[in-house]
């Protein structure tokens, strides 16, 4: 459990990550509002506080590794990278254009970033491999892969997960983000997967399932993961598709949504209006 100081410090952080964002996205432009919201305190739990990164050496070979495997939600990875200040902050402004650096799914041209992703059901197995590596050269390094419910339906994730419990990958740990929502629909709906804590599990998988908006919930979680021996450890996180913003919040419209300029003023009064009640 986090203390009091370190609780409001990480759900600064988040919110922060859903601001940025929401300004990468901007007015009259189509962004993944709704799956990178749902990351916001997941990824302000890894990189402020559960992950060892060092921004004046972002390839240091003692570092954690994280695979973005939804990697359409790059721009909450990018939020979190910027406040680290792995580039500069004006970036933000540039996302998915010609002349800037950060474009609609994680590349290697970024600092920070591990691998190109975004093709989905592959993270998985780039971070199986990343781990047995790092495991033959003795390095205490850990690896952490997100995936989405709706990428639950890719079968070479399915591979992947039987790889690293044959092999025992006790350095990995992967995380559902499980928003229940994907593209066009409801997951359930559209390819449903019940019971994904006991699939996962019959896959020799420790499973933990907790809130995936509780900090504090997250680093119990995550720290559980690090003590798991001989096998790999996934976090399922309860979200909320386009957590943070009233009338975006579990509407498949804003996975891949545009806000007019009512709307793009409404949704950042209420991001303010949350940070003065930490």
């Amino acid at each position: 459990m986090a203390n009091e100081a370190l609780t409001k410090e990480l759900k600064g952080i988040a919110l922060q990550l859903r601001r940025n964002v929401l300004e990468m996205i901007g007015v009259g432009n189509a962004g993944h509002w709704g799956g990178s919201s749902s990351l916001a305190e997941l990824m302000s739990v890894l990189y402020f506080h559960s992950m060892r990164v060092d921004k004046t050496n972002p390839k240091n070979p003692e570092r954690d590794r994280l695979l973005l495997s939804k990697g359409h939600a790059a721009l909450i990875q990018y939020a979190a990278l910027c406040e680290l200040g792995f580039f500069p902050r004006a970036e933000l402004q540039r996302v998915k254009s010609l002349d800037g650096l950060l474009q609609g799914h994680p590349d290697l041209t970024v600092p920070g970033i591990e691998a190109v992703t975004g093709s989905l059901g592959q993270g998985l197995s780039l971070g199986v491999g990343m781990a047995l590596a790092l495991r033959l050269d003795q390095k205490p390094s850990r690896v952490f892969v997100i995936m989405g419910d709706g990428e639950q339906s890719e079968g070479q994730l399915w591979e992947a997960a039987m790889a690293a419990s044959n092999f025992k990958v006790d350095n990995l740990t992967a995380f559902i983000d499980r928003n229940k929502i994907q593209a066009t629909g409801r997951t359930d709906e559209i390819f449903s997967i019940p019971q994904l804590d006991r699939k996962w599990s019959a896959f020799g998988w420790e499973v933990i399932t907790t809130d995936g908006h509780d900090v504090d919930k997250i680093i119990d979680a995550i720290n559980q993961a690090k003590t798991i021996k001989g096998k790999p450890t996934l976090i399922i996180l309860d979200t909320i598709k386009g957590r943070g913003v009233s009338f975006a919040e579990n509407t498949p419209a804003y996975h891949n949504g545009t806000f007019d300029q009512a709307k793009y003023a409404q949704a950042m009064a209420e991001l303010d209006a949350q940070k003065a009640v930490i």
